[in-house]
């Protein structure tokens, strides 16, 4: 008969990661709370003060502790993420849940950049960029207002396509492929405008991606993706 050797122990570092992190998780500690300190975590788990220090260094890597010299260690504010995700179709995501994918056109037109646009765009103010607004919905309930500009030099048959048949995203990743893209996502309320295409209620929280994709170094598009929180759930992978 063979013996199955015995469990590796649990390294020490991990428990007071693990303790730190479930009462974070729990809501015990909240954004901007003061942690305990080095020394204390040292006596209440009987290990080094180098087992702790890695623990609260890994921890912060991680984004959930900022950790301030001469003063102490903190919950992170964890509502505001900056990251890159993959960019995903989301006729795709839909379809991959086995549900009905529709798109509503609202807007799909010509504007003069304002100087911040243009600013974004690296264009001249006053620069056409072509503009449209779609509501996406799942078996025929709204999950997602997006709200898109476009540099006409990137994709200038942009206003010809039918967006009914074909998503903004499917589109533009086959006229310009992508090189490059940013994102922040946060938790907000939605504007007057979204929350009527979205049928919520301005009070109802959302969440809200805005991304910009390049394509040989140059903005081909801008988004703001906004979605009501108890209708999406955000899901993507990371890589070290």
């Amino acid at each position: 008969m063979v013996r199955k050797s015995p469990a590796s122990p649990e390294p020490q570092y991990l428990k007071v990661q693990n303790h730190l992190r479930e009462r974070i998780a729990s809501g015990h500690w909240v954004a901007g709370d003061l942690l305990p300190s080095e020394a204390e975590l040292v006596q209440t788990f009987g290990v080094s003060r180098m087992t702790v220090n890695r623990a609260l260094r890994e921890l912060h890597q991680e984004g959930l502790i900022e950790r301030v010299q001469g003063v102490g260690t903190f919950v992170a504010q964890l509502h505001r993420i900056s990251s890159t995700l993959t960019v995903r179709d989301v006729h795709d995501e839909i379809a991959e849940r086995g549900h009905r994918h529709e798109a509503v056109l609202h807007r799909l037109e010509t504007l003069k950049a304002t100087a911040e646009q243009a600013a974004e765009f690296e264009l001249p103010a006053g620069a056409e960029l072509f503009h449209s607004v779609i509501v996406h919905l799942e078996n025929g309930v709204a999950i997602q207002c997006e709200d898109r500009l476009v540099n006409p030099l990137c994709a200038p048959d942009y206003l010809a396509q039918d967006f009914s048949q074909s998503t903004p995203t499917h589109y533009l990743l086959q006229v310009a492929p992508l090189s490059e893209a940013r994102y922040t996502i946060e938790s907000t309320l939605p504007s007057e405008s979204e929350a009527k295409l979205l049928g919520i209620s301005r009070r109802d929280p959302c969440l809200v991606v805005k991304r910009s994709t390049l394509s040989r170094g140059r903005i081909v598009t801008t988004v703001r993706l906004t979605h009501p929180g108890s209708r999406y759930l955000l899901q993507g992978s990371f890589q070290a």
